[in-house]
């Protein structure tokens, strides 16, 4: 249905939508990936310092290829970069070691896992049931270095002075070559390119092809296949119910399998917890034979304490009926002598 054409009476409005857009953008701030990749000393640090007129890399933070040890692998540097009101969040992926090595087969491969698991990233966030804001690590555009083509495009960290200008470029024996001289290189070519006039073109046809591409992949694997299986991405071969019903069979099996996993574990389970009870049951019962034990020397020690006691009592009884006897007997043989003397 064609829609048809009306023309307004006055101002309602919705022109201002574009102005809407722009300032929301704005106060959002963009987010954008750079992939450099090249041999080391090609002047991927000293290009992107170029392209953006700054310093992302100093000699107090260098390039990775001089922090890390160079190996095929992945590092990215975040920096918030503004112009005019507008921010930038660039994400600077490099990969240090590339094709430094004498054998470089398969020396792309980091690079691609590493392009494919940030598209992976993007897709689960999108598929989360709370989605938050996702913040968009997608490499949105790869500038790989070739080895030697001089003068095509020239960066530099250096700002020299040329008929009373401060310019950025490099001192050569025979003159000077200018960043921004188009007579020079092709860098003010690239730059526009990249970053005035293709920047948003660069995104949208990695969101619109690049990751669509990507994700109809991934989820056709899960749909031919039941499973996220990367290894068979063949075309569906089988109908739909028949399709359906294989992946009802294999979904039986999986919980049957499940199950018996389950049972086992619980049995093991089982097992483990009256194997304590016993040993716990027979720890009991020895700690009670000893307290046991202990108890029956304790009393019979006591008892033969008591009878060392009572032994101890009836001596001691003894002796003293024998102390009062042999005072009794003083007594009265000391009354007798006193009788004898008065008579």
């Amino acid at each position: 249905m064609v829609p048809q054409e009306k023309l307004l009476e006055g101002y309602v409005g919705f022109a201002n939508l574009p102005n809407q857009v722009y300032r929301k953008s704005v106060k959002r701030g963009f987010e954008f990936t750079l992939m450099v990749v090249g041999e080391s000393g090609l002047g991927k640090s000293t290009l992107i310092n170029s392209l953006f007129l700054t310093d992302l890399y100093s000699p107090e933070y260098p390039g990775p290829s001089h922090r890390i040890k160079k190996t095929v692998q992945v590092e990215q540097s975040k920096v918030l970069v503004k112009e005019g009101g507008v921010q930038l969040l660039l994400t600077i992926v490099d990969t240090p070691g590339f094709g430094d090595a004498v054998d470089n087969s398969n020396c792309w491969q980091p690079v691609i896992d590493h392009i494919d698991s940030k598209f992976e990233d993007y897709l689960n966030s999108e598929s989360r049931v709370n989605r938050r804001q996702m913040p968009d690590n997608r490499v949105h555009c790869c500038l790989y270095f070739i080895d030697r083509l001089p003068l095509a495009v020239v960066g530099s960290n250096t700002i020299i002075v040329v008929n009373e200008k401060r310019v950025r470029g490099r001192q050569y024996p025979w003159g000077v070559a200018e960043v921004e001289n188009g007579e020079h290189c092709d860098f003010t070519i690239l730059r526009n390119m990249l970053i005035r006039t293709h920047m948003q073109d660069l995104k949208d046809v990695t969101n619109n092809v690049h990751y669509e591409n990507y994700r109809s992949r991934k989820l056709a694997a899960v749909t031919y296949n039941g499973v996220d299986n990367n290894k068979n991405k063949g075309p569906m071969t089988k109908s739909p119910l028949a399709q359906m019903e294989e992946e009802r069979r294999d979904h039986v099996t999986k919980m049957e399998k499940m199950e018996m996993e389950m049972e086992q574990v619980f049995e093991m389970k089982v097992k483990e917890k009256i194997q304590k009870l016993k040993d716990s049951e027979q720890e009991l019962q020895r700690r009670h034979e000893q307290m046991k034990k202990n108890l029956e020397a304790q009393h019979k020690e006591l008892e033969e304490k008591r009878r060392q006691l009572e032994d101890e009592k009836h001596n001691w009884e003894a002796q003293q009926r024998v102390l009062e006897q042999q005072k009794l007997d003083a007594s009265r043989t000391l009354e007798k002598n006193k009788k004898k003397k008065i008579f």
